[in-house]
Order: structure tokens, then sequence, then C-alpha cells
């Protein structure tokens, strides 16, 4: 069978800071101007719901409660009805989907994970996963997430498999995928990620560390590579900005994340947006990830697997495990693993 050959797009905006309604009818706004526009595939950034929690970067925890509660406030539920409304906007539009949200436990209203979900054009959800490992001060607000989306999900579009931010760098977390068969990787980004004082000159360079990470998986796997960035439009920057003395200086001096669609060369084949609110389109042929395979196939002809041996545990993590009797803990936060669902 031909491998297919469709338009993606990359949500490059910013959400509706700490809005959670306004920023779902964003999503679904942006949903319907992809296909609108032709595209079969949309991808926001990390978090895009309600916001990525820049404020950990520009002040003390102490002084960060009231917008953690906000945040946790603005945050969802997979089983809610904002989920539902984004998925219905996949449905109605023929468009796969992959949301970034700050999700809540169904147990706890303090709990959040980093999470992702991928909508298929039926507004199913084919894969959820939390990210692994929160980044520096990103562990002051999210939980670790499992393995249960370590998944490349079999579509019409292809094998398709995400990882968020920082999991990128993991080659283990990054291999999982690519020995599934992944086609088309998703990675999505903050609008910025500050990690020292500009004044500095050594600030974390997000376009560099993107262009690295997102060409490496790229080149390795010979997959296509859609990576969305967040934008920090002026009502965040300025809301943000007030935080302390140097917050504004430090968000104006900090490099801005970027969107590309990689090749499986690991070379761009689209514009970069960095700079600017909007949409970027690419075209992707998946024929193109055959030919480059004959000369390195890690999950193949270019592996020892008489050598390398990598184990994945993909169940969830609930908080809760009844032993005796016919009880089970019923929750969101404990997903059936692959064993339950066969």
């Amino acid at each position: 069978m031909q491998p297919p050959a469709y338009k993606v797009a990359a949500a490059h905006v910013a959400p509706v800071f700490l809005d959670r309604d306004a920023t779902v009818d964003k999503a679904c706004a942006l949903i319907r101007e992809a296909a609108r526009n032709g595209a079969q595939l949309i991808v926001f950034p990390e978090t895009y719901i309600p916001a990525f929690p820049l404020w950990c970067a520009l002040q003390a925890p102490i002084e960060n409660h009231a917008l953690f509660c906000q945040l946790a406030a603005g945050s969802l539920r997979v089983d809610g009805p904002e989920i539902g409304k984004v998925a219905d906007a996949a449905r109605r539009s023929g468009i796969f989907v992959s949301l970034g949200f700050n999700e809540v436990s169904a147990v706890s209203a303090g709990c959040l994970w980093n999470a992702n979900l991928l909508l298929s054009d039926r507004g199913d959800i084919l894969c959820h996963h939390r990210k692994l490992v929160p980044t520096f001060y990103e562990k002051l607000v999210w939980a670790p997430g499992d393995g249960s989306g370590l998944q490349a999900c079999e579509t019409r579009l292809g094998r398709v498999g995400m990882l968020i931010c920082g999991e990128n760098t993991n080659p283990l977390a990054r291999f999982a995928l690519l020995a599934q068969g992944e086609q088309v990787h998703l990675s999505t980004y903050p609008p910025m990620w500050p990690t020292r004082d500009p004044a500095t000159g050594v600030n974390y360079d997000l376009k560099q560390a993107i262009r690295i990470r997102a060409g490496a998986h790229s080149f390795e796997g010979k997959v296509f590579n859609v990576v969305t960035s967040g934008f920090l439009d002026a009502a965040a920057r300025d809301r943000l900005g007030q935080l302390t003395p140097e917050a504004g200086r430090i968000l104006d001096g900090s490099p801005r994340g970027i969107s590309v669609v990689m090749g499986p060369e690991g070379t761009p084949i689209s514009p970069i947006l960095q700079d600017e609110e909007g949409i970027l389109y690419a075209e992707i042929d998946l024929s193109q990830t055959v030919a480059p395979k004959q000369i390195h196939d890690v999950v193949g002809g270019y592996n020892r697997f008489d050598i390398f041996k990598l184990s994945v545990d993909r169940s969830r993590r609930p908080p809760l495990n009844y032993e005796a009797g016919d009880l089970r803990l019923e929750s969101t936060d404990a997903e059936p693993n692959d064993e339950d669902r066969s």
C-alpha cells in the first residue's frame, strides 16, 4: 500500500492566559481553520490549556501559590466537557488533533500532570500521555507521569507518536516510539524556558535546543517531526512581567521557542515560526521515510538486538489498588493497561 501524503499544521499560538474556557474555544476555532486549509493533523503546544507555568522561572515558589491554584482550577479531566468539546471539533472537522493541557487528578485537586492527547478525526482518544519527568522548576507544578502514553498509534496518517519538550532528549523514550514503527513524531514545547538571567549571557537557547532534538530524532528514526511551541502574547507577557521588578526584562531577553516541521533527513521542510503567532503548514509524504532506512535503520538492520534490550512498563500508576474481593478503584487516574484492553 502506498504510504500517505498530506498536510500538517503546527499551531504556534498563545492561550487566553489561564482562561480555560476561552482557550478551549480558541483551540476549537483553530482546529476548524486548519481543516479548512486542508490540514489532516493539527498539533497544539505544551500545556496549551490553560497556560504553561512560566512564573516558576520568575519568582520564588512561596510567591506562586495563587497562580498555582488558578492553574489547577483551569486544568482538565480527560473525561471532562472541555476535552469533549475539542473532540467534537476534531470529529466535525475531520482532522486529527494533538492537544497539550494541564491535567488534574480525579482524586486530588492539587495533583497536576503535563499531559497530551492524540485525538482521531472521529474524536476518539488514541493516546493519553503524561510527561514522564517534569524538568527543573516544572517539578514545582507537575507530578511525574508513566509509560502508558509511550505509543506509536496506527492511523490512516501512519504511525504517530508524541513526546513533550525535554522528553525529546530522552533516547530511551524516543527509541520506544521508533521501535513501534513510528513514522510521524509530534514534539511540543513552551513559548520560552528561562534558566538564567539573560544578563549573564548564558541563558538556555530554546530555539537551538529544539533544532538539535528535532533534527536528531528525525534523522535517527527517518521520521517526520511536527514541532510546535507556544507563543507568549502581549497579555501574558504583561501579567507575568509584573510579578517582580526583573520579570519583564527576563521575559524579553529569553529566547523564544520555535515551530517547524522536520523531514526524515533531519532538516526543516517548512519555514520556522518564532516571533509571530499563527498556524504553520507543511506537506509531508511518508514514502520519503523508506529509502533512508537502507543506510541507518536503528529499529531494523542497523542494530544489535542480541546485545541491546529495552523493556517498557506501560501501566498506569493509580494511588490505590484493592487486592481483595471484586472492588476496584474507579478513577480516570487509573486507565486500563494493554493487558486489560485485550
